[in-house]
Parts: C-alpha cells; structure tokens; sequence
C-alpha cells in the first residue's frame, strides 16, 4: 500500500468534511486502516508544507504524486484511498 499524506488547516470547513467523509470510508473498508496516512497541519509544520506544491487544502498526495487538492466530495476521498490500496477507481 502507498503512503497517503494529507495537508490541512485545522479551521478549514473543507478539511473538516473530508476527515469525515475519511472516517466514513474506512469504517466501510476496514482494510484501508492499514494504508499509511500522515496528515499535516500546514500552520503547525510550514517548513514541510512548503516543500509540496499546493494552493488549497484539504490536499491529498499519494506516494509523493499530488492526488486531490480543494473541496473534497466522497468520490474524490474514496479515489485516494483506492489509489493508495492499488485498487481501480471506481470499484
């Protein structure tokens, strides 16, 4: 499975819906718990933020690759993790 990294602002309204739009979908797929996810809150790690290219949050990369970046629905969430799992998208 690949590492999926997460850039977020702790007051952002579109972070919050992802996180649980997340939550929903890993009680769904259990076996996605065990995909690798660092979140980063970009106001308390600047240095590491600036090291990935990104204007909106939330901001999925997955293995490094920029996935999803901005307002998150379910189906833009569940195409992270599906890519992170290596499954097609869309199953």
């Amino acid at each position: 499975m690949k590492e999926i990294t997460l850039f977020l602002l702790n007051n952002c309204p579109h972070c919050k819906l992802a996180l649980r739009l997340q939550e929903e979908l890993l009680a769904e797929h259990p076996a996605w718990r065990d995909i690798p996810l660092r979140m980063v809150d970009e106001a308390a790690e600047p240095a590491y933020a600036d090291t990935f290219d990104y204007y909106y949050v939330p901001c999925y990369y997955v293995d490094g690759v920029k996935v999803h970046e901005g307002h998150a629905e379910r189906a833009d969430v569940e195409a992270v993790f599906r890519a992170a799992a290596g499954e097609p998208a869309g199953v």
